[in-house]
C-alpha cells in the first residue's frame, strides 16, 4: 500500500499573524532555557508519539514529551507497564524527525532505570544516541535522587515526575490523585530531593491545587503541570486526549477538539461512497495516457 502523505510544511505568515506569534523567531529551545523559564511565561507541553503530529505541535510547544502513555494510545495496552525502550526508542526517532524549534524528551519505560543507577545510564544514554533527543524522564522522588543525580552528572538531563506516578498504579491501587494532606510534606520533599539531585524540571502530575502551588514554590525548577492546577510554571496533556479523540477522559483534560467525531464521520462517508461505487470519482482516477 503507497501513500502520498508527507509532514506538514510550514506556510507562509502575514505581518500581523508574525508580529503576535513568537513561534516565527522562536529558536531552538535548550536544557538552560527551558530551566530559565522558572517563573516566567507558563511553559507549552504537549505528548507526541509520530512525526507527523511532531511537526504540528513544534510551531507552538516549548516541549514535546515523548510519553510512555504511547502503550495506551498508540498501541492499546491496559497501562503503560508493558511499554520497552524499543517502544520509546522507535517513536522517540519519529518525533525527532518533525520537532525542530521544541525541546524533546524521552520517558524512560518501566523497568529501565529502577534497578540501579548504573543500569538507568546505561539505557538512557542509548535512548539519548538512538533517537537524537535532548533529555529523558523518570518517575520517583527522593528513592530516584541518586540515579537523577548520577545521570544528570555525566550529560543527561532529566526531568522529573512526582505526585501520581503512573509506573507505581500497582502499589498504589490505581490511578489516584494525591489530596490527603497528611502526605503533602513527602511530595513537597520528593521536590526539592530532586532539584537537588541535579534535576532540571519536574513534572507534577494530579495532585491538589494547593500542593501545586506550594510544590512550585518550594523548588527553582520549572513544574509541569497535569491535573496540578495553573499554579505551575507550565502545562502539559496527552494530545490525543486534548484534540478528543477518545470517549473518556481524566477530569484534568480539557478537549480542544472532536477528533473522534470527525473522524467517525469521515469514516462513515467513506464506506458508503465505496459501497455505492461513488467512490473513485472521476477526478479520482487516471487516465490513458496519449501520445
Amino acid at each position: 500500500m503507497s501513500t502520498t502523505s508527507t509532514l506538514p510544511k510550514k506556510t507562509a505568515k502575514t505581518d500581523s499573524e508574525q508580529s503576535s506569534n513568537a513561534i516565527v523567531t522562536r529558536k531552538k529551545m535548550t536544557v538552560p532555557n527551558f530551566r530559565a523559564r522558572k517563573g516566567g511565561e507558563p511553559l507549552v507541553c504537549l505528548t507526541a508519539y509520530t512525526a507527523h503530529v511532531a511537526r504540528l505541535i513544534d510551531a507552538e510547544a516549548d516541549m514535546i514529551l515523548v510519553g510512555d502513555s504511547l502503550g495506551m494510545v498508540i498501541h492499546g495496552m491496559p497501562n503503560t507497564l508493558g511499554v520497552t525502550i524499543e517502544h520509546m526508542i522507535m517513536h522517540g526517532q519519529a518525533v525527532m524527525r518533525g520537532s525542530e524549534k521544541s525541546l524533546v524528551v524521552v520517558d524512560m519505560p518501566f523497568g529501565s532505570y529502577e534497578e540501579s543507577p548504573e543500569v538507568a545510564f546505561r539505557n538512557a544514554s542509548r535512548i539519548v544516541k538512538e533517537t537524537g533527543c535532548t533529555a529523558i524522564k523518570l518517575e520517583g522522588g527522593s528513592e530516584m535522587a541518586k540515579t537523577i543525580h548520577h545521570l544528570s552528572a555525566r550529560g543527561i538531563p532529566v526531568m522529573a515526575h512526582i505526585g501520581l506516578m503512573p509506573q507505581q498504579m500497582n502499589t498504589a491501587g490505581g490511578f489516584r490523585a494525591i489530596r490527603d494532606e497528611d502526605v503533602w510534606e513527602d511530595v513537597i520533599a520528593d521536590a526539592k530531593a530532586v532539584e537537588t539531585a541535579g534535576a532540571f524540571s519536574i513534572v507534577v502530575e494530579g495532585v491538589a491545587e494547593k500542593l501545586a502551588q506550594k510544590i512550585t514554590e518550594s523548588v527553582d525548577i520549572p513544574t509541569i503541570g497535569i491535573g496540578a492546577s495553573v499554579h505551575c510554571d507550565g502545562q502539559i496533556l496527552v494530545f490525543e486526549d486534548m484534540i478528543g479523540l477518545f470517549p473518556r477522559v481524566p477530569t484534568f483534560v480539557k478537549r480542544y477538539g472532536n477528533m473522534q467525531e470527525m473522524m467517525v464521520e469521515a469514516i462513515s462517508r467513506y464506506s458508503s461512497e465505496v459501497r455505492d461505487r461513488s467512490f473513485p470519482a472521476e477526478q479520482h482516477t487516471y487516465k490513458v495516457k496519449k501520445d
